[in-house]
């Protein structure tokens, strides 16, 4: 794909492959976890060599995409606290959804959506991590009261996770140019300037 010398840099190397891992062990995962969580899922056990391997595959995967996520977490944390302007952004993004972002309130690399969905997500991963050693038996020995309060949280927890990148994924394709960032680690001057216009001034020094 021929780009335009122009565009921003959103993304390093580094940065995309740390995502890419993410993404990948979470759709082993969800698809693993599911085949646990219900005999109509079961099938999905072949995926990973029948339901012993998908077994014993299943917290090796999750302890990938622990470090990868927590990675993440400490390298953008501080992009992501949240400022008055994206109180306000949450407060007006129905007209976002409504297709009208034109007038929203300036926002820096990520908008208060994207804020919020980092820390609610990041609160998800250590609940995914802590409830999954808890039940992680060939390992550790913990109670049979907190293994089993273990594997409700980590059930619960994985629903909400699941839902919450559905968002994520949907948000990604639905406004356009967004993807394209972390397959190429750039995005379009005027993505920038209508998306994240604090953000692309900053970069540009316009």
């Amino acid at each position: 794909m021929i780009r335009d010398p122009k565009d921003l840099k959103r993304y390093n190397a580094s940065e995309r492959v740390n995502h890419w891992i993410v993404g990948i062990s979470f759709i082993l995962l969800a698809l693993s976890g599911l085949s646990f969580f219900h005999p109509a899922f079961f099938p999905l056990n072949q995926l990973f060599g029948g339901p012993v391997w998908a077994r014993i595959l299943h917290p090796f995967v999750g302890v990938v995409m622990a470090v990868a996520f927590f990675i993440i977490f400490f390298r953008f944390r501080k992009l992501n606290v949240m400022h008055a302007s994206d109180w306000e952004w949450l407060k007006r993004s129905h007209e976002m959804v409504n297709g009208d972002d034109h007038n929203m309130p300036e926002q820096g690399k990520y908008n208060g959506g994207q804020k919020m969905l980092f820390w609610v997500l990041g609160l998800c991963m250590l609940g995914m991590t802590v409830s999954g050693i808890l039940i992680w038996r060939a390992y550790f020995g913990f109670d049979i009261t907190l293994v089993r309060l273990g594997a409700v949280a980590h059930a619960a927890v994985a629903a909400v996770m699941i839902g919450l990148i559905m968002v994520h994924v949907y948000a990604a394709i639905w406004v356009k140019g967004t993807v394209r960032a972390m397959w190429y680690g750039t995005v379009t001057r005027a993505w920038a300037k209508q998306h994240h216009r604090a953000w692309y001034r900053q970069v540009t020094g316009k």
